[in-house]
């Protein structure tokens, strides 16, 4: 008996049975997400709330984490340097963004918050914590006359990816990256390779409906859509809260259930 090999099995298919194959085939690619549409938002909702930390101000000292400044002593000072994870204020949680997830369209960017700089002072990353858009450009200075080597990681649950990993030698000098985050991270941790105590967050949003929150825990996210939405919390070393979701109605404040940070770190 005559034995014919897959591929000319493949070619004695009737035509049609090849087609669905590829089509069934098809749907099991991946998709690419639709990118956030600017519409006009004309009599928006608006979520407000407040984010918390579950343990006291001495619980949030624990993570406080204390390294040896052993190098260019002369810039970056000696001894201790402390770095505080966990900023508490009476009990509201600092250095939080709170967002709406998987927006499809609304309000347009604000222009001044596309892009964050970086500015490496003292051997420290100056701000600590800041927030820029998806594709938009961080850029990285080195205020110090000592060689710096600013190193970017996309946070990912508990793991770090690299996404950026510059050498900047000379004071003055100065780098721009575009930062591009795939959905399962929304931040980066910030590090420099010359120096083990200098570290930074930066919240990376997806679309322009978030906030960060204030000092007393409070934030306001404006002219939303009328709609069903997802709200999540971010904060760089602390473990998130689950999501709430929240309906939001035309031209109503909706204030959500407050956000609690357990004393967990990711």
């Amino acid at each position: 008996m005559l034995k014919l090999n897959q591929k000319e099995v493949l070619m004695k298919k009737p035509l049609s049975v090849v087609l669905s194959s590829v089509m069934v085939s098809a749907l099991f690619l991946p998709v690419n997400a639709a990118a956030y549409k600017v519409v006009e938002v004309t009599n928006g909702g608006t979520i407000t709330g407040q984010v918390t930390f579950a343990g006291s101000e001495a619980d949030a000292k624990k993570h406080t984490k204390v390294y040896t400044i052993t190098k260019d002593t002369d810039v970056c000072g000696t001894g201790k340097r402390e770095i505080n994870y966990v900023k508490v204020n009476k009990g509201a949680l600092n250095d939080v963004v709170v967002y709406l997830d998987k927006v499809k369209k609304g309000k347009a960017w604000p222009e001044d918050e596309k892009n964050a700089t970086i500015d490496q002072k003292g051997c420290e990353f100056l701000p600590f914590f800041t927030v820029m858009a998806n594709k938009g450009e961080l850029t990285a200075i080195n205020s110090d006359p000592v060689a710096h080597n600013i190193h970017t990681y996309a946070i990912i649950g508990k793991a770090k990816k690299t996404m950026a990993n510059v050498s900047q030698p000379v004071q003055g000098s100065q780098v721009t990256k575009t930062v591009k985050l795939k959905k399962r991270s929304t931040g980066l941790k910030v590090e420099c390779d010359q120096h083990d105590f200098m570290h930074a967050f930066v919240f990376v949003a997806k679309n322009p409906y978030y906030a960060r929150v204030a000092e007393d825990g409070s934030y306001t996210i404006k002219d939303i859509p009328p709609g069903k939405y997802k709200v999540k919390v971010w904060h760089g070393y602390l473990k998130d809260p689950r999501a709430k979701q929240v309906t939001v109605k035309a031209g109503q404040t909706k204030t959500v259930k407050t956000f609690e940070y357990k004393n967990k770190k990711k």
